[in-house]
């Protein structure tokens, strides 16, 4: 932890650790995003408020709490996990697997520009998240019931299942479904590639219309320069 702190202060990132509270949240919340965004579309990333006052009174409090375990027991636990519930939903948000669950039951013409809605039709879309869904709940399953002590190889097993989507889905499918790259940053790349296409082809256009436009010119040029012969 305290490597860590030291390299974020060297390079003026917020201070994370390996917990949530401290870190995934704690980051989320100095995140500054466009206030203003259409329909759709999600707000855009502008950058993090760089300061270390959050992350101070986050390890104070900590420390503090050590001489009131006294008065913390008398929290019901109801109220803790509450606050796993919020952080758990709360991190729900961008996860391209929760987006696409939210798609079975959303028509068309309200559907969010995704980007691999623009590039994977929609059937196999839902059918990747088929998949997904199918084998989150059996790794449920077995977490819960007497089988646990088998979950971590059931973990090992999604790779053959990834490994098998290779005979369903097409490399570019797979691409935009099971990609690494932040939904925003592929969504940017593709739109920047589709407006330098939409240049290219007008200026072939504008080329090509200035093209016709000049041979006319061009051949009544030469009717009138051509002289009559007498007969």
């Amino acid at each position: 932890v305290a490597v860590m702190l030291g390299v974020c202060s060297v390079m003026g990132l917020p201070w994370f650790v390996a917990a949530t509270v401290l870190s995934i949240t704690h980051v989320n919340s100095l995140k500054i995003e466009s206030s203003c965004s259409a329909p759709g579309e999600q707000p855009k990333f502008l950058g993090i408020r760089e300061q270390r006052v959050t992350g101070l009174m986050i390890f104070v409090l900590m420390g503090c709490s050590v001489f009131f375990t006294s008065v913390l027991k008398f929290i019901p636990m109801p109220v803790l996990y509450g606050v796993f519930l919020y952080m758990g939903v709360s991190s729900l948000r961008g996860i391209q697997f929760f987006d696409r669950l939210k798609l079975f039951g959303m028509p068309a013409k309200h559907q969010p520009d995704f980007i691999y809605l623009r590039h994977v039709p929609l059937r196999k879309v839902h059918f990747f998240t088929l998949i997904q869904l199918i084998c989150l709940v059996l790794l449920w399953a077995i977490k819960v019931s007497r089988a646990a002590i088998v979950f971590p190889m059931m973990v090992l097993a999604l790779v053959f299942v990834r490994k098998l989507m290779d005979l369903c889905f097409s490399k570019r499918e797979l691409s935009f479904l099971d990609d690494l790259m932040p939904e925003s940053k592929k969504k940017k790349l593709d739109d920047a590639k589709n407006e330098a296409k939409e240049k290219e082809e007008s200026q072939k256009m504008m080329e090509a219309a200035a093209e016709h436009a000049v041979k006319p010119k061009l051949g009544k040029s030469s009717d009138v320069d051509t002289p009559k012969q007498s007969s």
